[in-house]
């Protein structure tokens, strides 16, 4: 089974990354390129850009990338996104988001984002599994993922499960039925970009937050894991709207 995923990307890269790691899109390729399950195949489309697919194209899923931008600014290329996101979800069709898209999408549903009084969240932290699904397996109870983000989800949308919190982020991951699943951590970074993130964020970070995220990237990172899980959500059972159509 081949599944057909639109990337929807919200950022580019710095300019010095390009050469290496091309942009979000394409590392969200290559995360899924490297599991073993449900095959797909991917287009890539640039929303900050105003590139959006045709309207007679479907695909099996959505996805929402990361971006420096504010989930809740109000950039005009935003509130297109958003009202594009409702009208996806409106229609019935799953949606996937990661950082900036897990913020943006709970916003789109009715919940909350906003910038997070515990400051910026960087390098690789850990979670607390707070459910179970059928399409999160493997099953683990704990989870690390690498990070960068100064914003929150504070309240969830009507409807959904937190999958993964912690103290310092408790709204990490969630999901609504079988349509919705997003994380706020990168599952699709490798220790390396992070790296090379926090090199060029220093100073606006501090010492203290860039010394303790340089730290803590000899963790563990299990994107790879959650690549797995978002492909089996995709390939699960339709969403309720999906079933009653």
């Amino acid at each position: 089974m081949s599944l057909r995923i639109c990337i929807l990307e919200t950022d580019v890269l710095r300019p010095e990354l390009t050469a290496q790691y091309q942009g979000y899109g394409r590392m969200f390729e290559q995360l899924f390129l490297r599991q073993s399950v449900n095959q797909a195949e991917f287009r890539v489309y640039n929303v900050m850009n105003g590139d959006y697919p045709p309207e007679d194209e479907r695909f099996d899923a959505y996805l929402v990338t990361g971006s420096k931008a504010d989930s809740f600014g109000d950039d005009p290329w935003i509130q297109t996104l958003k009202a594009y996101l409702l009208k996806l979800y409106e229609r019935g069709d799953k949606l996937l988001g990661v950082c900036f898209g897990h913020q943006l999408l709970a916003l789109v549903l009715g919940g909350k984002a906003e910038r997070a009084d515990r400051g910026w969240g960087v390098g690789v932290h850990r979670y607390t599994l707070a459910a179970h699904a059928p399409w999160m397996d493997p099953q683990v109870t704990e989870l690390t993922l690498l990070i960068s983000h100064q914003d929150q989800v504070t309240q969830l949308p009507k409807g959904a499960t937190v999958i993964a919190s912690s103290d310092f982020c408790p709204n990490a991951a969630y999901h609504v039925g079988d349509q919705v699943l997003c994380f706020q951590g990168h599952p699709e970074f490798v220790h390396d970009y992070s790296r090379a993130l926090l090199d060029a964020r220093q100073e606006h970070l501090g010492d203290e937050v860039y010394q303790r995220a340089i730290a803590s990237l000899k963790l563990e990172h299990q994107g790879d894991l959650v690549g797995e899980w978002m492909l089996r959500f995709v390939a699960h059972a339709p969403s309720a709207k999906e079933s009653a159509a």
